[in-house]
């Protein structure tokens, strides 16, 4: 493993590439790291993409401390990526927090990205109780809480090497919690307010069994309404990271994609 680093405004932004072919870039959601996406991507590597997986700032290997995490902010780490790796066109892939990221980055910069995915986005901002609110400002402080979180993530199948995922996670969490609070703090404006920008094809893939959804099928269609050109597509018995619990469902249904914005 090589990991490459872009300099960006603050910090350094970590980043590993597999394969060759098209550019895909795949980015995580809060408190996870590039590993997240380690069943996913040597399929897509197989499929003949070259696949660059990045640790969203404040996580993983890139800087630990940064002035700001808003989805703008991340996308234009996203961008500075793709331009590292010759321009691209790529198609960029954001999971949770970071399924934001990619819609600014393509609004922000068409002529570098070529269509873009979301797994399980958040099209309005969640509105918790009190109580939840409170439980949830004591997780976001904690890595080993956070830890225990994200395991309830995964409601159905889990991958083999799951607690070995988590318990380096939570270890590379340390002194990095505010970043996994900064990238899921609320900002205007929302990612939902920019969508109508992007031209490009988006893809949106939601997990049948996500526990953050009371109704994941519903939040899919809503996401893919905001666009002018999207398709929203459901994975089976998956939670709230498909890439990790159904990655070979997941690489199906990207490769499909992903030849359309390639032009395979």
């Amino acid at each position: 493993m090589t990991i490459s680093r872009v300099a960006r405004d603050g910090g350094t932004i970590a980043y590993e590439v597999h394969g060759k072919g098209p550019l895909v870039v795949l980015a995580h959601g809060m408190g996870e790291n590039r590993a997240t996406f380690r069943h996913l991507t040597p399929r897509l590597v197989a499929a003949g993409y070259r696949v660059a997986s990045v640790d969203v700032r404040g996580h993983g290997d890139s800087s630990p401390r940064w002035p700001g995490y808003a989805p703008a902010e991340v996308g234009g780490d996203l961008l500075a990526v793709v331009r590292a790796l010759g321009g691209g066109p790529a198609t960029l892939v954001g999971s949770s927090s970071s399924a934001a990221a990619v819609v600014f980055a393509a609004a922000d910069a068409p002529a570098l990205v070529n269509g873009i995915v979301q797994v399980s986005p958040f099209v309005a901002p969640p509105k918790p109780n009190p109580v939840l609110r409170a439980a949830q400002a004591v997780v976001l402080r904690s890595p080993r809480l956070f830890g225990m979180f994200h395991r309830t993530l995964f409601p159905g199948a889990r991958p083999a090497d799951d607690a070995a995922y988590r318990k380096e996670m939570v270890a590379k969490l340390r002194g990095r919690m505010a970043a996994v609070r900064g990238v899921v703090a609320p900002v205007d404006p929302h990612w939902s307010e920019r969508a109508r920008e992007v031209r490009q094809p988006v893809l949106v893939l939601m997990g049948t069994k996500d526990p953050d959804f009371p109704d994941p099928g519903a939040e899919a269609r809503a996401a893919r309404r905001l666009f002018a050109t999207a398709e929203a597509r459901m994975i089976a018995d998956s939670g709230h990271y498909p890439h990790a619990d159904q990655p070979e469902a997941t690489a199906v249904d990207l490769v499909e994609f992903l030849a359309v914005t390639s032009g395979a």
